[in-house]
């Protein structure tokens, strides 16, 4: 009988040992879950559009040599069908939107016989007084000629953050890095983010940057760039 007792005691403390264990696993899955996790996958662009004075989806703006970001001054784009002209709407490309985790380059070659973008992989050429330009992610930036890493986004509670250094635009046959960081890591006078916000419900993002342009005719302008849409993971 005290065998028995003993046996029915061990068994006991073995049930509550595992018991216990499970509940850390748990916790521990629940930590990762609310962890630091880099998304994979295409982020698929809302198309831009200003209704009652309101602009929505994804969008472009350029701040003029010493403004701010959210002040200001922003230079007026002569084809852009919205009410405030310093908004410049994007739509989406073939692919319908930015991949993360790999390049989607220029198109060869980056323009036409009138000096416009052509790429039209993540959002279609854009007009921009008279001329439209074309974004692309590229293993070597154009206008640095320097490597960049594929498009990085990384999801910590909610909140985006990442490595878009290989972004460009091409206009007007001039290119533009308009990464942030730089392909050199650096963050030089506007350029931020990215930052944005992510619901895993509902799929549903939002990401902003902006890139001051190093050399060239447009010196110190800071471009502005705001998406938003779904997220679609990679299988």
């Amino acid at each position: 009988m005290r065998h028995r007792f003993v046996l029915v005691g061990l068994v006991g403390a073995l049930a509550l040992v595992a018991g216990a264990c499970g509940g850390g696993g748990g916790g521990k899955d629940k930590a990762a879950s609310s962890g630091s996790k880099e998304m994979v996958g295409l982020f698929r662009v809302d198309a831009g559009q200003c209704t009652a004075g309101v602009t929505s989806g994804t969008y472009f703006r350029m701040i003029q040599p010493g403004g701010k970001p959210g002040a200001g001054p922003y230079i007026s784009n002569a084809d852009s069908p919205c009410a405030d002209k310093t908004y410049s709407l994007m739509f989406p490309g073939t692919a319908g939107g930015l991949m993360s985790g790999k390049f989607q380059a220029q198109a060869s070659p980056p323009f036409d016989a009138g000096g416009n973008g052509v790429t039209d992989t993540i959002v279609k050429p854009t007009p921009f007084f008279a001329v439209k330009y074309a974004n692309a992610t590229n293993e070597d930036d154009p206008q640095t000629k320097a490597k960049t890493k594929p498009p990085t986004i990384v999801n910590q509670d909610g909140k985006l953050s990442g490595d878009l250094s290989a972004f460009a635009a091409a206009w007007n046959n001039q290119h533009f890095n308009q990464g942030s960081p730089k392909p050199n890591g650096e963050k030089p006078g506007l350029t931020a983010g990215p930052d944005g916000t992510y619901d895993p419900a509902t799929k549903k993002y939002t990401l902003e940057w902006s890139s001051q342009i190093v050399g060239g005719p447009f010196n110190n302008f800071t471009g502005v760039w705001h998406f938003e849409g779904k997220f679609e993971p990679t299988a």
